[in-house]
């Protein structure tokens, strides 16, 4: 009986969402969208029917909600994973720097803007067999490895060294950004900690308790462009005046912006 009343309620559901009139599933989903995606973190027996009712705005629909089918339709050949970033807001994640490559390459990104958006996500894990991607972590690939210049990495070593040397244990370790393109630089999460947006929502979650929450926080990094004039001044600086009190203020000011645009929060705001 069971089976068969959520089988039903299934093709009732999908019925909706094949109409023309795509009004009539908006309001559903305006409606039950969040028990949706509940249901993906509940119900991993029927994950696979779920996925595809889902609904998201994207970098390239901003207006319009699409579904993870129209997602991988549009993806090209060449793309092997499903992006997305999580923040508070729909504004926040349009502003993100973690988007300035990837929106000059054309590739859409997922905008996950309610809290259980990146639960959800996570524990669909590939939808299509393509990965779903968190952009604002470490090692992201764009698939242009091969574009990556050994000369910059080896030209920037030593500025590297010296922001970490200066930012101390507040970053794991310093390197060369794939995805930036106008920003100077940003503060990804490690592979396997929290991301900003998740660290935000369990900080309000901790009941002061913040012990676990150093232990889930995991290692940021911070990642620099080397197109970028700041970054250029700061190469020279280190180079020929590694003690200059304004080249080591400077650091200090990128880190703490970088905080702040990568969805952080400074401990002295």
């Amino acid at each position: 009986m069971r089976k068969r009343l959520v089988r039903k309620t299934f093709d009732m559901i999908q019925d909706i969402a094949d109409k023309d009139n795509k009004e009539d599933y908006k309001k559903f989903w305006e409606s039950f969208g969040k028990f949706m995606k509940l249901g993906c973190i509940e119900d991993s027996g029927n994950q696979k029917r779920l996925a595809p009712l889902l609904r998201f705005y994207s970098s390239k629909n901003e207006t319009d909600l699409i579904s993870l089918d129209q997602y991988v339709e549009n993806m090209p050949e060449t793309q092997k994973a499903i992006y997305y970033i999580a923040t508070d807001s729909l504004q926040s994640a349009k502003t993100a720097p973690f988007l300035e490559k990837l929106l000059q390459k054309d590739i859409e990104v997922l905008y996950l803007i309610e809290p259980i958006d990146e639960v959800a996500i996570q524990n669909l894990q590939t939808y299509k067999e393509k990965k779903f991607v968190d952009i604002s972590k470490e090692d992201l690939e764009l698939g242009d490895e091969d574009e990556d210049k050994e000369e910059t990495k080896q030209e920037y070593t030593l500025l590297c060294d010296w922001i970490k040397q200066q930012l101390g244990d507040k970053v794991a370790k310093v390197q060369i950004s794939k995805r930036l393109s106008s920003s100077p630089c940003v503060l990804v999460s490690g592979k396997f900690g929290w991301s900003a947006n998740m660290e935000r929502l369990m900080k309000a979650q901790t009941l002061g308790d913040t012990s676990s929450l150093e232990f889930m926080r995991g290692r940021r990094i911070f990642e620099i462009n080397p197109d970028h004039p700041i970054v250029k001044d700061l190469s020279a600086a280190c180079k020929n005046e590694p003690e200059s009190t304004e080249a080591k203020r400077a650091v200090e000011l990128l880190y703490e912006t970088a905080l702040i645009s990568s969805g952080y929060t400074p401990e002295s705001p």
